[in-house]
């Protein structure tokens, strides 16, 4: 393989760890695993990234990204408000169902972050960036809609990440789409209450 700027290296990385820990789970994922993924050469790795917990850091960032530029990209004025929240749910969900392992590969990197000494500040960090992604949604909503939020900005992404989080881990579970689509349609209709025009 040609030779790639550093940046470009570093994604291809991460989209193969990605797929790796996906796959093995991130207990059983070396750094020869990745590379093979990848189809490059162990030097190739540690030319990019300094450590695993490097590693780790950008799989959660890139996820997260994932998701996150999905529903941004689909995030456009409806009919109505109600219809416009819950098509901007499905484009979240639709990411769950289009990539499960992705998204039951965030609950292992957080549990794994926890319990591995010196890595706990990555969970924190997740979840951080979780956060984040809800408010840079939450805050199309005014350009977007012409509506303003009812409580403050903080509360509201942790209560749609905590809703969106409960969401897929219990899917990942039961995987029972029909009624996780119930569960949208709900969180839509309180998402209405969380806004004014």
């Amino acid at each position: 393989m040609g030779r790639l700027p550093a940046a470009q290296r570093r994604r291809q990385l991460v989209e193969a760890a990605i797929r790796v820990m996906a796959r093995d789970g991130v207990a059983k994922t070396t750094t020869r695993s990745v590379v093979a993924e990848a189809g490059v050469s162990l030097s190739v790795f540690h030319y990019c990234f300094g450590s695993k917990q490097e590693l780790l850091e950008a799989v959660m960032d890139t996820i997260s990204e994932h998701s996150e530029s999905d529903v941004l990209a689909r995030l456009t004025r409806k009919s109505t408000l109600r219809e416009t929240i819950r098509a901007g749910l499905q484009a979240y969900w639709d990411h769950v169902l289009a990539h499960p392992g992705e998204h039951m590969l965030t609950y292992e990197l957080t549990q794994y972050a926890l319990r591995e000494p010196g890595y706990e500040h990555l969970a924190r960090r997740q979840y951080e960036r979780y956060l984040s992604a809800h408010t840079t949604v939450l805050r199309q909503l005014p350009a977007l809609l012409g509506v303003e939020l009812t409580v403050p900005e903080p509360t509201a992404a942790r209560y749609l990440a905590a809703l969106t989080d409960g969401l897929t881990l219990t899917f990942l579970v039961l995987g029972d789409e029909a009624r996780a689509a119930d569960v949208l349609d709900t969180v839509a209709d309180q998402i209405l209450l969380l806004v004014r025009e």
